[in-house]
């Protein structure tokens, strides 16, 4: 076999049209829980062959199940893909480990347009003869992910872009994808029936219909790069406004490394990433009151020889209100000083209690409060690499959860903020940083 066949069917195994119609769309996710329920109606009979009774879950939760499921979500791409992601990030302490197992893969399984339908959807943009506008346009794309891919282009003018280009369909299907793969993991009986997750999918559609929206993401950068105009530390691309349209995005090409990459860099770099990062979440809650909340390490770059961190996606952009900017102050305040009543008061104020909650279970929720703030509370610097600090916030929710039986869907904002600063806790344990957070909160008082 020649090496040029071996290209084609690499290639092939990466790319896999996106189906852009509703119904098409709707009909893979059919197939889907047609193909998982006929997998679970397999296991089940080996099962009972065996003289065993098995639960319904663990007949649904096979490995060819979760093949299934993995590969029909990565290849609709969009809002289905998105849920899972967000599912497998803020739902961890609610879902079985087997079920977080299946949707995290989707946050590294996405496959690329073929050339074909990548051609239309740029036609669409700028009109055919699209290419003279180019001395050079690289089709295999350097990233794709849930919404959209990434290319690399040289225009004849001598601009390096870097175009993030959207999946045909996407924008349109977004209320009933999430809708469609809620229904799916409802019918799975692996989301609890008291948990109330309807606030958590509206909000979900709205943040996804944000991300969709490539000219409002070009507005969000242009603000962060004069919001950090003056910050020699960070690194953002430039936005191309003559070559950006609804699904396609336009900036200036910027390299470096990717962040999970520093795990074999020296502990200085590694600190620094995570110093700086920590440093603008504080920014962006106190000072700018904006934050970008998708915490996908993919976001974020390293340039290992001007120690500054890159910032590459400002799709999941979030303005907060200053009563609840003001109450984190409090909460993160309190924390610094272990201090469980203003905490209790803060998070009233966030909205975090209801009004049934009963008193073991606030003391519970504060002592989830109190575990978050450990960084802060210590005078000094702080080891993610030893601390295991994500793994027991995911182990105490699911406590709080099972043993409490406290079901609650937090208020919209504080469920975005927490679901970076654990993304961002993650990352720190990844790269075993070593950082002052103490010394970090107080300085952006």
């Amino acid at each position: 076999m020649s090496n040029n066949e071996n290209d084609n069917k690499t290639k092939s195994k990466n790319t896999s049209a996106v189906p852009s119609g509703r119904l098409s769309r709707f009909a893979k996710l059919g197939s889907l829980a047609t193909g998982v329920a006929g997998g679970m109606l397999a296991e089940g009979a080996r099962q009972i062959a065996k003289g065993n009774r098995p639960k319904a879950s663990e007949m649904l939760l096979t490995p060819g199940n979760a093949k299934r499921i993995t590969d029909q979500l990565a290849q609709l791409r969009g809002a289905a893909m998105k849920v899972g992601q967000i599912m497998s990030m803020d739902t961890g302490d609610l879902l079985p480990p087997e079920m977080t197992d299946i949707l995290a893969r989707l946050r590294s399984d996405a496959k690329s347009m073929p050339l074909s339908q990548l051609n239309t959807v740029l036609e669409a943009g700028w009109g055919k003869g699209w290419n003279l506008k180019f001395k050079q346009f690289s089709f295999e794309p350097v990233a794709a992910a849930s919404i959209g891919q990434v290319h690399s282009a040289h225009t004849k003018d001598g601009r390096h872009l870097a175009l993030k280009v959207q999946y045909p369909g996407v924008r349109e299907s977004i209320n009933s994808d999430v809708d469609n793969v809620a229904t799916l993991l409802r019918l799975s009986g692996l989301i609890p029936k008291t948990l109330d997750y309807k606030p958590l999918l509206e909000e979900a559609k709205q943040q996804l219909h944000a991300e969709s929206d490539y000219e409002q993401e070009a507005i969000w950068l242009k603000r962060y790069r004069k919001l950090l105009a003056d910050d020699t530390d960070f690194i953002l691309p430039e936005v191309y406004d003559d070559l950006t349209t609804a699904n396609i995005l336009a900036m200036s090409f910027v390299g470096g490394s990717p962040i999970e990459s520093l795990v074999s860099a020296p502990q200085e770099d590694r600190d620094r990433a995570i110093t700086l990062l920590l440093s603008l979440l504080f920014r962006e809650i106190f000072e700018f009151q904006l934050i970008q909340t998708d915490p996908n390490f993919a976001n974020y770059h390293y340039d290992t020889e001007s120690k500054k961190l890159i910032l590459l996606d400002f799709g999941a952009t979030r303005e907060y209100p200053t009563k609840v900017a003001d109450a984190y102050h409090q909460m993160m305040t309190a924390g610094t000083q272990r201090d469980r009543d203003s905490m209790s008061e803060a998070a009233d104020k966030i909205g975090f209690f209801e009004a049934t909650i009963k008193p073991e279970q606030r003391e519970a929720v504060i002592d989830m409060f109190e575990l978050a703030c450990e960084p802060l509370a210590l005078d000094g610097v702080y080891d993610f690499g030893a601390s295991k600090i994500a793994e027991r916030i995911k182990d105490a929710g699911m406590k709080l959860s099972m043993e409490q039986d406290y079901w609650h869907t937090p208020p919209a904002d504080a469920l975005f903020l927490h679901r970076k600063l654990g993304g961002l806790y993650l990352l720190a344990a990844r790269l075993k940083a070593k950082v002052n957070v103490q010394a970090l909160f107080l300085n952006k008082e």
